[in-house]
Parts: C-alpha cells; structure tokens; sequence
C-alpha cells in the first residue's frame, strides 16, 4: 500500500505539470494576441495612409481638410457649402473657419472639443483618446477608442483640432470656446 506522503507528492507534480503547462498556454496566447494587435494598428495604419495617398492635393483656397475628408463617414450625408446652425447627430464636420460656433458641430464631437479645452484652459497637454475615453466614463476598449480616434482624426482634417505628437491631440490654433470667438 502506497504512503499518504507519497500519494501527495504524486499529486503535487501532477498539479505543477497542469500549472505548467497552462503557464505555457497563456504564454503563447499572450504572444499570438500581441502578434494580432500589431497587425491589427498596421492594417489601421496602412488604410489610414492610403487614404492620405489617395485624397486629391490641396488646391489653392481650399483647406486641407476639405482634401483629406473627401469620403464620408458611414451613415453620414455629403458635406454641404452652407454649415446647418445647431447641432444635429451623425451631421458631417465643416471645415474650420474664423468665428465659426461649436454649435456646427454634433454633440459627440463638442464634447471632445469641450474636454481638450478643458485641458488647455488647465494648461495641461494634449489628450490621447483612450483618456479621452476615461474622461467620458467609456469603457477603454478598443472599439471605443478607435471611434474616438476616428472622430478626432475627423476634426485635425477639418481644422478644429491638431495632432502635435501621433496619437495626442489639442485645439488648433485660432479654435476657441463654444462660441467660436478667438
């Protein structure tokens, strides 16, 4: 009859082998999800840069948001010439201009607008939109993150916001407060 020490010890190891080798299943799990996340920002990148590429050159007296924003986004109408007065959702983001009101703009992209001058009225830096998305009280998933990014992205192409470092963005230069006063 075998001993109750040896018994344990038989269970031990095999309890150690199952640890192990789960160890060494999260750990390629881990190392094939760091593999797709970088695939996954290179695809984003890439159609990123095409879109640059492919968006027609600026032409003198157009700005170049209205060159980079040729396509709009899904679910949302063609830009038009005149910019409606009040916010509306999912409405196209006009080009910036001097004296226009945030007022233009959807309620999505005027908080954002309001959180970084936030920021710069606190003299802090620019936001990144995962903190953009802390600050919102989202859920800092990627899902969420990449709509921010998208709209923020929206906004530097339009003249309301500029992206000093990639990834981190603040108030252009001459965007003011809600009511669009300098």
């Amino acid at each position: 009859m075998p001993s109750v020490v040896g018994l344990l010890e038989q269970r031990e190891v095999a309890a150690r082998r199952r640890v192990d080798g789960l160890r060494e299943e999260a750990d390629r799990i881990q190392a094939e999800l760091a593999v797709a996340e970088r695939e996954w920002r290179e695809w984003a990148i890439a159609r990123s840069r095409v879109g640059e590429v492919l968006a027609p050159v600026d032409e003198p007296g157009q700005g170049h948001a209205q060159a980079v924003g040729t396509a709009p986004a899904m679910g949302q109408a063609e830009e038009t010439s005149s910019a409606p007065t009040a916010a509306k959702s999912k409405s196209q983001v006009p080009v910036w201009r001097e004296g226009l009101a945030w007022s233009v703009l959807s309620v999505d992209y005027q908080r954002i607008l309001q959180a970084l001058a936030d920021r710069l009225r606190l003299h802090q830096g620019p936001l990144t939109c995962q903190e953009m998305a802390v600050s919102f009280g989202m859920d800092v998933v990627p899902a969420r993150v990449e709509a921010l990014r998208s709209k923020a992205k929206r906004l530097v192409a339009r003249g309301w916001l500029a992206e000093p470092a990639p990834g981190r963005f603040t108030l252009a230069q001459g965007v003011a407060g809600p009511g669009g006063a300098s």
